[in-house]
């Protein structure tokens, strides 16, 4: 079903039936007009897609792509369902309160389900690129899917992450430095060429200080991950990340930092775009 036609942009909704979820999983697809040469496109996979249409994500996308900002790239916003905290956890590694076991299963619907539809559907025999980006608990499925499966993904975008997902309680003996999940398995993994990771957080993100170091969480969880990285060989050109002194946990925040994130990973002049 199309909702809307813009002059270089059309934006059609898809309900895809999914056996790893056990529901029809809604998607909008914002797809460029005038692209003569479809293996040139790249693509974007984006947590909690019915958000988009708060940020103007179609109005965004139409401007940037009408001023030749951007690359060719298909975005597709994931609806998500009624058991976000269990499909947007990190697959495998489920958090102090067993959040997250359909996390796996969510993996798997984009790689088995989601990724043939689209090509089916819109007649595109491979993408030049795929990444995929989320906000707050999507920011930490968006990066958990990348490091998962980086034959398949080559770019997280992660804003204002909830990093802070871990396997113990703060008041159940939790120990900053092997506890959170997302931190843990970077540490124990291994590096994978060509991956790419965008950061957000917002200085009024959150008002929690675990450690009392006078560093909100959100910043001090996106850093210490940042370093993780830095730790496994990736450099200042595998990896972005801007704080917004005014930001908030929020659509408004993340829809203003958006075009930023845009243009860093498929901006026309920009060496990041690949």
């Amino acid at each position: 079903m199309q909702i809307e036609d813009k002059e270089y942009l059309i934006v059609e909704q898809k309900a895809i039936p999914s056996q790893y979820l056990k529901r029809h999983v809604i998607v909008d697809c914002y797809l460029p007009k005038n692209i003569t040469d479809p293996k040139k496109m790249s693509l974007l996979l984006i947590n909690d897609g019915q958000d988009l249409p708060d940020m103007h994500f179609s109005s965004m996308l139409n401007t940037l792509f009408s001023n030749e900002q951007l690359t060719p790239l298909f975005c597709v916003g994931i609806h998500t369902g009624r058991e976000r905290k269990n499909e947007y956890g990190t697959a495998y590694v489920l958090d102090f309160e067993n959040r997250g076991v359909k996390a796996a299963d969510y993996q798997q619907f984009i790689l088995r389900e989601l990724l043939p539809f689209l090509q089916n559907a819109y007649a595109i025999e491979r993408f030049k690129q795929k990444a995929i980006c989320g906000f707050s608990l999507g920011g930490l499925s968006a990066i958990d899917t990348v490091w998962n499966h980086p034959e398949t993904f080559s770019i997280a975008g992660v804003f204002s992450g909830s990093l802070w997902w871990r396997t113990k309680n703060l008041h159940e003996g939790y120990n900053e430095a092997t506890d959170r999940i997302m931190h843990k398995k970077i540490r124990d993994g291994l590096f994978r060429e060509g991956l790419k990771f965008y950061f957000t957080t917002g200085s009024m993100d959150e008002t929690a200080d675990r450690n009392n170091n006078g560093i909100i969480d959100s910043i001090d969880d996106t850093e210490a991950l940042i370093t993780e990285l830095k730790l496994q060989g990736y450099g200042s050109n595998n990896i972005a990340y801007i704080n917004y002194p005014d930001g908030k946990h929020d659509v408004a925040t993340w829809g203003r930092a958006m075009p930023a994130f845009l243009e860093w990973g498929w901006g026309v002049r920009t060496s990041n775009a690949v």
